[in-house]
């Protein structure tokens, strides 16, 4: 793998943030977890997702990929029949040329990856194009809509964000062995830098669910830290390198499959050119507070620049939150559900069917909340 990458591992578990998920005997999230993730920007939950759940995980996104469209504009399956993404106004797979980087140094996203990472040459067997990710998984993978309505992820959320908090958006990012592409250095928040009240948890959180084993050549990397600095400026980090992506401090994001990482969006981030023998695929789910999100200009994922959020909209994208909570109650019915606050009025309505499924679910991404 090289020094940077063994080194990197060895760094990672050196660092005193990971373990499983703990509360306190009133049901709070422990201390210590809250005091490493607003130290570090990041946690790692080891094993808090079973080997039965991930199982259904892994079948889900593999009868997925099985439905998934051949290439870039194509309406069908490897089969010849309407590709699964078909029904969906929201564009729902992203692809990359093997081993590159499709977005370092573009307009993408606002321009957030501001710099090209290094991109290998592609072997002659390789795909023309592989999957780097699936959006609006939640109403094509039912695994997803019930781990989303995790009740102690759930708890996590308020935790972090509180008990009123809104949901992101959510995707499966998919690094295919020896062949997955890059995505380069970059911070999630675009919003908030300027914003005089600019603190470590102001641009939210996601979770990072894995469904397989994590590697350091195929992990994302992180900056430990990075989520309270500001805006980083990554042109020059990587020019005071040398020039190269290896950024230094930075550290692998490593798991077992089942683990669920806490990270900051404002984490300096990145992943590298899958040319390990094994896959990744994560399982990403955001969480904002309301206080960064009502009454501010975001993300429009229908196309249009940016929209205000203001509590119709934020509405709607919550109602997801209560569905995932109902769909889980039915599966792990001996679960004790988490109780949304924000929808505690709408339970009733928001019970999950083959009727919500269409009224409520389809196409919900694209009420997501981006800031």
């Amino acid at each position: 793998m090289g020094d940077y990458f063994s080194e990197g591992a060895d760094q990672a578990y050196a660092l005193p943030n990971r373990g499983p998920l703990r509360f306190t005997d009133n049901g709070e999230l422990h201390p210590e977890i809250l005091k490493a993730y607003w130290h570090f920007g990041f946690y790692v939950l080891e094993g808090v997702i079973s080997a039965e759940e991930v199982g259904a995980l892994v079948d889900d996104f593999e009868e997925v990929m099985t439905r998934a469209p051949t290439c870039p504009g194509s309406k069908v399956d490897a089969a010849g029949k309407p590709a699964i993404d078909q029904g969906f106004e929201r564009a729902t797979f992203q692809f990359a040329k093997p081993l590159s980087d499709p977005m370092g140094a573009t307009d993408s996203s606002g321009g957030r990856y501001p710099i090209k990472m290094t991109e290998f040459d592609v072997p002659a067997e390789a795909p023309e194009h592989v999957v780097l990710q699936i959006s609006g998984s939640l109403q094509m993978m039912d695994a997803n809509l019930r781990l989303y309505g995790h009740p102690d992820l759930l708890r996590v959320a308020e935790a972090i964000n509180g008990h009123d908090f809104v949901p992101f958006t959510d995707a499966v990012w998919v690094k295919p062995a020896r062949y997955g592409a890059a995505v380069s250095w970059h911070q999630d928040g675009l919003t908030h830098w300027d914003n005089p009240e600019l603190d470590a948890g102001t641009h939210g959180f996601n979770f990072m669910a894995q469904l397989y084993p994590t590697n350091p050549q195929n992990a994302l990397w992180i900056i430990p830290q990075s989520h309270d600095q500001g805006k980083a400026d990554i042109k020059q980090l990587v020019q005071q390198n040398g020039g190269s992506d290896q950024l230094p401090d930075a550290v692998p994001l490593l798991c077992a499959a089942g683990d669920v990482a806490i990270c900051s969006r404002q984490m300096v981030h990145c992943s590298y050119p899958n040319r390990s023998d094994d896959p990744r695929v994560t399982y990403v789910f955001g969480f904002h507070r309301r206080a960064s999100v009502e009454g501010v200009k975001g993300w429009d994922f229908r196309g249009k620049e940016s929209i205000l959020y203001n509590h119709e909209r934020i509405h709607g994208r919550s109602r997801i939150v209560q569905l995932a909570i109902d769909a889980r109650r039915q599966a792990f019915p001996s679960e004790v559900s988490y109780e949304y606050q924000p929808m505690a009025r709408e339970r009733e309505s928001l019970r999950w069917s083959p009727e919500t499924r269409e009224t409520v679910l389809h196409n919900y991404n694209q009420l997501d909340l981006g800031i």
